[in-house]
């Protein structure tokens, strides 16, 4: 007993020709996640409209990154206008929805919190040092297997 189509080659054209010339509707494709991502991530005044509406499309959908948008948006004020003293209200926050990834961050949070205050709060930072160490860690794999450690030193005092 033979398989496949019995009918004939015209009939699968005509077929495949109503389908190409039928208009079919146009949906326009989904943001992807690293774009939705960029949209939460970037203060609101500065997306365009078209940006705006459509990240709001995008949390009518789903109540969770709705929440997550909330928090990550807070978090970024109080980080760039070092207001530490509104982490221990954010991380309740945080803890009443329902979130696991910020629950892991606010339990690694509270594991320093003092810490983490003071990083939101005050003006200084290690930015000077982490640049140094970030350039002694470059020095060292360009030299990786070639020389010994007072070459690397040589190379540091010098640079």
């Amino acid at each position: 007993m033979p398989l496949g189509y019995q009918g004939s080659y015209q009939r699968v054209r005509a077929y495949f020709r109503e389908k190409r010339l039928s208009p079919g509707p146009v949906a326009a494709r989904p943001p992807s996640p690293r774009v939705v991502a960029g949209w939460i991530l970037r203060r609101p005044e500065t997306l365009t409209e078209t940006d705006h509406l459509r990240l709001k499309a995008v949390l009518v959908h789903c109540p969770e990154l709705d929440a997550l948008t909330g928090h990550v948006r807070s978090f970024g004020q109080m980080l760039t206008e070092r207001q530490g003293e509104r982490l221990p209200q954010w991380l309740d926050a945080v803890r009443r929805d329902d979130l696991p990834s910020l629950h892991t961050l606010a339990a690694g949070i509270d594991r320093d919190r003092d810490a983490v205050i003071a990083g939101l709060t005050l003006p200084w930072n290690s930015g000077v040092v982490e640049g140094h160490v970030n350039r002694i860690k470059m020095l060292k794999r360009q030299m990786f297997g070639r020389a010994s450690f007072q070459l690397l030193r040589k190379r540091v005092l010098l640079s």
